[in-house]
This record gives C-alpha cells, sequence and structure tokens, in this order.
C-alpha cells in the first residue's frame, strides 16, 4: 500500500478503533445496569410479593405472589428471565396497575425529555454568552468588581438545589404574582418554571467555565496577533474565541444533558410534572419495584448514550480527542 493510500486510510481506522472503545464502554456500562437494576429487587428493604398485593395478606397469599412474581426461584433463574424479557422489550408489569412498565416509560418520557433538553438549551443560551461577555470585558484585569460580582453571584445560584429555586420560583411567579401555573403541563406556559428551577445552576457552574476558558483563550499568542492587526470585535470574537470554546462547551453541556436526565425526579415532583422522575418517585412510596427497575434502567442508559454521542461530536470537532493525545498534539 502506498504512503498515500496509508495516510488516507488512517482516519479510518482511528475512528474505527475510537467508536469500538466507545460501544466497549457502553456495553459495559450496559451490563453494569441491568445488574444493578436487577439488585433493586433482592437488595431493597421488605417484600415486593406482599407490597403486590397488601400487608394484610396471609402468608399462604405471598407465598402464591411469591410464585407467581418468580422470586422462589434460584437467583440465576431470576436474572436470566429477567434478561431475556429485556431482549424482547419486556420490562415487567407495574404491582399496582398491572400496566406494563414500557408502556408507563413511553407515556412519560417525552415528558422528561423535553424539560431536560429545554433546561439545557435555557443553560447554554445563559452561560455561554455571560462568561465570554464577563471575560472579555474584565480581560487583563480590569473591571475587577464586575469579575467579582458575577464570580459570586454564578457560586451562590451554582450552589442552589433545584427544590429550592423551584419553590421560590412558584412562591414569586405562580403565586405572588399569578402570572404562570404553578403545576401541571396543561399549556406551553407550565414548562417555563421547572426549565428555569431546573437550567438555573448549571447554567450558574457553566458561565464560571466558560469564563475561565475565554480568559485562557483571549491570552493566546494568535488572538493578540489578530488584536495587533486591528480585527473588529465580531471577527475576534466570533470567529476566533468561540470555536475554541466549543469543545469544553459541548462536553459540559453533554454531561448536563445526562445529569439532566437524571436529576428532575424533585422538580418534577414540585411541579406535578407528568414525567418518569415523578413517576418513579410514586413508585418509590408503594414499592412497585418493576416500575423503579425500568425507569432507572432507561435513564441510565440515556445517559451512557448521551454521553456516547458528545464523545463522537467531539471527535469531529477536535479529531485529537479520536486518540486520546489531545496535550501531547497541542504540545508538539
Amino acid at each position: 500500500m502506498s504512503p498515500l493510500s496509508t495516510a488516507r486510510a488512517r482516519p479510518g481506522r482511528i475512528w474505527a478503533r475510537f467508536l469500538l472503545r466507545r460501544l466497549l464502554g457502553l456495553g459495559a456500562v450496559l451490563v453494569v445496569l441491568v445488574t444493578a437494576t436487577f439488585l433493586i429487587l433482592q437488595l431493597v428493604p421488605g417484600d415486593p410479593a406482599r407490597a403486590a398485593i397488601s400487608v394484610d395478606a396471609s402468608p399462604e397469599e405471598v407465598a402464591a405472589m411469591r410464585h407467581s412474581l418468580g422470586l422462589d426461584r434460584p437467583l440465576a433463574e431470576q436474572f436470566a428471565s429477567y434478561v431475556g424479557g429485556l431482549l424482547t422489550g419486556d420490562l415487567g408489569t407495574s404491582f399496582q396497575t398491572g400496566e406494563a412498565v414500557s408502556r408507563i416509560i413511553a407515556t412519560r418520557l417525552p415528558f422528561t425529555a423535553q424539560l431536560a433538553v429545554f433546561s439545557v438549551l435555557v443553560a447554554l443560551l445563559i452561560a455561554v454568552p455571560a462568561g465570554v461577555v464577563v471575560a472579555v470585558a474584565c480581560r487583563g484585569g480590569r473591571r475587577r468588581p464586575l469579575d467579582t460580582a458575577f464570580t459570586t453571584t454564578a457560586s451562590v445560584v451554582g450552589c442552589t438545589p433545584e427544590y429550592i429555586a423551584g419553590t421560590l420560583l412558584v412562591l414569586l411567579f405562580a403565586v405572588t404574582l399569578g402570572w404562570l401555573p404553578a403545576a401541571g403541563a396543561a399549556t406551553p406556559a407550565s414548562l417555563l418554571l421547572p426549565v428555569a428551577a431546573i437550567a438555573l445552576s448549571p447554567a450558574a457552574a457553566l458561565a464560571r467555565i466558560v469564563r475561565r476558558e475565554t480568559a485562557v483563550v483571549l491570552e493566546e499568542d494568535y488572538l493578540r496577533t489578530a488584536r495587533a492587526k486591528r480585527l473588529g470585535g465580531w471577527a475576534l470574537y466570533a470567529r476566533h474565541t468561540l470555536p475554541n470554546l466549543l469543545t469544553s462547551t459541548l462536553t459540559m453541556g453533554g454531561l448536563l444533558l445526562a445529569g439532566l436526565m437524571g436529576g428532575t425526579v424533585i422538580v418534577e415532583s414540585v411541579f406535578a410534572w407528568p414525567g418518569l422522575g415523578s413517576r418513579v418517585v410514586q413508585a418509590i412510596l408503594v414499592r412497585d419495584f418493576p416500575v423503579i427497575q425500568g425507569i432507572v434502567l432507561v435513564i441510565g442508559l440515556m445517559a451512557a448514550v448521551i454521553n456516547l454521542l458528545v464523545d463522537v461530536c467531539l471527535g469531529v470537532l477536535d479529531p485529537r480527542t479520536l486518540t486520546g493525545k489531545t496535550e501531547e498534539a497541542s504540545s508538539s
């Protein structure tokens, strides 16, 4: 094979190895998720069979229910049956309602996904401009009061739990001002308060990261050269600064989205939002183990897939990340 054809084939091999590593990692995560969700039924205190019927049930009724649920079989057989059901798309049946868990998830997942996606978009739309503007305004140690105020505010907001933010937002905009609905998902306006409650803390944390990364980029030699050529503000910051923030911003955005898929539980409960979070809280209260297993498995799998997609996007934007040698490449 000629050197030219080898050079052309090399990116394909790099991508193949990269995707193979990521898919193997995703497979390992899936194995851990399946095992962990199966063990929920075994390790959580209480008898699932009694939870499925009544606390007043007789021992004979509980034994019959355990046999019906397959809980009297050896653990290995139970695990094999559980995995076999997953492979066929069978996530079990709710103890309380008798409804298929897959149907419950299919009904609730769009609400949680909608909440998570809009929250990430709002967080990015707030954090990126705010971080860049403050970094540019405070470049070279200027406007220290602004920098201090920004850092302090971002720290306080970033440490505020979602349920506290949600409660304050409801008190202000729903109870006091009456501008927005306090709960439910009946109208598009119902989305505003829960999205704000979820997005505020990540936006503050991401804004601090963007501010720090922008400050580093602004001190790079190529930007000093661009400023020496008296490039306008738009060309300088939009064309030369923002592209260099994409990698870190995309990484954090992906992590935020993956985290928010599982972090909407409390907010959904505060706002009575009909998503997976509020449903899994209900399932925990009544020990509806199949619903708990199914929702935890789906949320964990979605978080892993999102991380995989973020890694692929990073590989497209910065091919150095494909081999994990970004530092070496940048220093050579």
